[in-house]
């Protein structure tokens, strides 16, 4: 670890923060840091700043960001994942209105995807209630996409299930693709498109139908810098519409774009 990561953690314990989980943001920050080609002091700035900024975002965050928020689209009450004889997580309660955007943060393998999944229905919690909003986009990290179609055929066929005339699921999908600065190619196959476009029609297909709650497992893998900057916008203008946005991020700097944040890593 850096001498940044070693200030970084010490301020943190001193702030009150238990060894384990100091030791997994200065992780997690450094992390961050490698993935930028960055030094961490000219990234986030001195160490023991960054930390008490860091600690408020975490612990503080409870507010809207943009004024008064709408009806609840989820909401979890004690919900817990436990596969045979171990417990992935326990006792989450969360509730994401419509207008807000929730990230949900923690280590490595503390089960965020997990916890998105249960959110979508497409996983059933061992424990606890799921209640959410009819209309819903998921949109995972790497997978939801089938590379033998091309992005029109993903508009038309995601576009049915959610009964989407083909020519209206067509034209909303290159509609939704440019405001990612996308321009899909008729003829090419998915499986030749570069991660970060396939990250892009995973999201024109989780946005394709006007869900009223989007939920995004670290959307943004493979965008260069302009198309993260582009990812955000967007999800503002999401938060204005009044949807509800929950993303899953490892992105510690993410946090200033949301309204609540739920630290996984906490429960454990």
């Amino acid at each position: 670890m850096t001498a940044w990561g070693v200030r970084f953690e010490d301020e943190l314990r001193r702030l009150g923060v238990q060894p384990g989980r100091a030791r997994q943001l200065a992780d997690e920050t450094a992390q961050q840091a490698a993935e930028c080609d960055a030094a961490p002091d000219s990234l986030f700035g001195p160490a023991h700043l960054y930390a008490r900024h860091l600690l408020s975002e975490l612990t503080t965050r409870t507010l809207p960001l943009n004024g008064p928020s709408g009806p609840v689209r989820l909401r979890l009450t004690g919900v817990g994942k436990r596969y045979r004889r171990r417990t992935v997580f326990d006792g989450v309660d969360l509730t994401v209105r419509g207008g807000e955007v929730a990230a949900i943060v923690g280590a490595n393998g503390c089960g965020k995807s997990t916890l998105l999944r249960i959110c979508a229905g497409l996983t059933r919690p061992s424990s606890g209630r799921v209640q959410r909003t009819r209309r819903v986009g998921f949109v995972p990290q790497d997978a939801g996409t089938a590379g033998w179609l091309t992005a029109d055929e993903h508009f038309t066929l995601f576009g049915a299930a959610a009964g989407m005339a083909p020519r209206r699921a067509r034209s909303t999908g290159e509609h939704l693709a440019a405001r990612l600065a996308w321009r899909p190619g008729r003829k090419q196959l998915t499986q030749h498109l570069s991660g970060g476009t396939r990250q892009k029609l995973n999201l024109v297909l989780g946005e394709l139908h006007s869900p009223d709650l989007l939920l995004l497992d670290e959307p943004y893998q493979g965008f260069d810098q302009g198309t993260y900057l582009d990812f955000w916008h967007q999800v503002r203008a999401w938060r204005e519409a009044g949807r509800a946005v929950v993303v899953v991020t490892h992105l510690l700097h993410d946090l200033q774009h949301v309204d609540q944040v739920f630290d996984l890593g906490a429960l454990r």
